[in-house]
């Protein structure tokens, strides 16, 4: 068996800080979640001084180590995109145009100063009587440790575990002679041409990744434990373009596309609730005009679970289901028994030939970045504490994070977030506080403490196997989250800022 990585973009070498640096905010990380924080902070604070720290070499987060053959985004851009950026290519965009997308919103606002890449944050430490977080970044691009202080710490590093991504212990891996890829790992220099790929998963990974290198691969598998739902929408959305033939404004064309396209994931969610069974003969239907004469539908693509517990997997123009029609691509739906020499042997008996493995089996999740957090000396296990309205953490003074939707766009909570937390900071500068921190009610004794995620609501792989790692939620506001979108776009701007569960000093 032979791994491998892609080769790494260098910076060159800094001299370490020798002096402790504050800042007002200290936002990590540099994808869609640090930048949208960035910008928020720009618009309603400027006076406020902030610093982004990323443990990548460049900004993005996922965009910028997602580098797979078709990496593309499983969201519309509309409301993928922020709010206030209009975004003027198609509805499914591949990820090197978003990361152009970013690249537009880090000039505009001026953030390329502010942002510090291969920074790696590895603790934080509250005090108290000092009311300030004091953080330890490791420098991988010079060598060393710098030490950084900062009224608030603004997590925004996103959930993955980029360092290892999952991948099940499977019998015989050593004896397998051909490549092993991850996907979040895929060599620069990987050539496919000619060979027999078989992609294990079948999420929006394996979707996106399997038409892509059905081009010039011989063959693509897709083996895959059990099926996903799939939905097949244009790549740009028939309004997107009769608006802009009409020349009407970008940023008209951005909000009405934007309101467009969360009613229809509004109505999806309300789908997958009330009517599970309407919205499966929704997706199957869909579909099956799309797949070859005489697919078997009931064994490829019927899932075991309710439409939307696990993320429905977008296929844009159905571009997976050609490869299929065309006989570029297969799926198969069997268990692993065993790796061999030459491939993979099922418990069915079949064995698949295979020069290239991809494991497109997904992530594990990570509790802010595995930075250890102490508050006061005492070390935070979060696991024992609860949300505040997904944004903040009981017991945790001046720490916010951003944690975007499983269902809809990811940034569409991220704009919901950043007014969150800028009201929050209007909010201490109207009292004089120096601190806010989520602390139960005395109505909130007994509270019923229920699971990161329920798994009836969602229940995909990587949420369950990191159940443990996370912290919890209640059974009332403001201890819950992972609402829907609708409730939350209605929700989070009325949320009552001294109802008390909110400590100001």
């Amino acid at each position: 068996m032979t791994t491998t990585t892609p080769t790494a973009t260098q910076e060159a070498p800094q001299a370490p800080h020798e002096d402790v640096e504050h800042v007002d905010v200290l936002i990590v990380g540099a994808g869609v979640s640090g930048i949208g924080a960035a910008h928020s902070l720009r618009e309603r604070f400027p006076d406020r001084s902030f610093v982004l720290l990323d443990t990548q070499d460049a900004r993005g987060g996922t965009w910028w180590t997602h580098r797979y053959p078709g990496v593309r985004s499983d969201s519309d851009l509309f409301t993928y995109g922020y709010r206030h950026k209009p975004w003027r290519g198609p509805s499914i965009a591949a990820g090197g145009e978003i990361l152009a997308y970013l690249d537009e919103v880090i000039e505009e606002d001026g953030l390329a100063p502010h942002i510090r890449y291969r920074h790696r944050v590895t603790a934080a430490s509250w005090s108290s009587e000092d009311a300030r977080w004091t953080v330890e970044v490791s420098r991988e691009d010079a060598g060393g440790t710098v030490r950084m202080t900062t009224d608030f710490l603004w997590m925004c590093q996103g959930y993955y575990n980029h360092a290892e991504p999952y991948r099940p212990d499977w019998p015989g891996l050593d004896a397998y002679a051909g490549l092993l890829v991850h996907p979040q790992s895929w060599p620069e220099d990987l050539d496919v041409t000619g060979k027999r790929v078989v992609v294990i998963g079948s999420g929006s990974t394996a979707a996106t990744l399997i038409p892509a290198i059905a081009q010039d691969a011989a063959h693509v598998t897709m083996l895959q434990r059990s099926p996903s739902y799939f939905l097949a929408p244009p790549l740009t959305h028939e309004l997107a373009v009769t608006l802009r033939a009409l020349d009407i404004p970008e940023d008209w064309t951005h909000e009405i596309l934007r309101r467009a396209y969360s009613a229809q994931f509004n109505e999806l969610a309300r789908l997958s609730h009330e009517a599970p069974d309407e919205l499966h003969a929704f997706l199957m239907e869909s579909v099956k005009p799309l797949l070859p004469e005489g697919f078997d539908v009931d064994k490829h693509l019927t899932p075991r679970y309710r439409p939307w517990q696990q993320r429905i997997a977008i296929v844009p123009e159905g571009d997976l289901f050609a490869a299929l029609r065309e006989g570029r691509a297969s799926i198969v739906t069997d268990t692993i028994e065993t790796f061999t020499e030459k491939g993979i042997r099922l418990a069915s008996g079949e064995e698949l030939e295979a020069d290239v493995v991809v494991t497109a089996t997904g992530f594990d999740l990570s509790a802010f970045g595995d930075v250890a957090f102490t508050v006061d000396g005492e070390r935070v296990e979060f696991p024992e504490r609860v949300t505040w309205r997904g944004v903040m953490i009981s017991g945790v003074p001046n720490m916010a994070y951003v944690f975007g939707y499983f269902r809809h766009s990811w940034t569409l909570r991220v704009d919901l977030v950043c007014d969150l937390v800028t009201r929050v900071f209007e909010r201490m500068r109207e009292r004089g506080a120096r601190s806010v921190v989520p602390e139960l009610r005395p109505e909130d004794a007994g509270m019923q403490i229920r699971p990161w995620s329920d798994p009836e609501n969602f229940n995909a792989g990587y949420v369950l196997r990191s159940q443990h790692l996370l912290f919890k939620q209640g059974d009332r506001e403001p201890w819950i989250h992972m609402l829907e979108h609708a409730e939350e776009a209605e929700a989070l701007p009325k949320a009552d800022l001294d109802d008390g569960s909110l400590v100001y000093r």
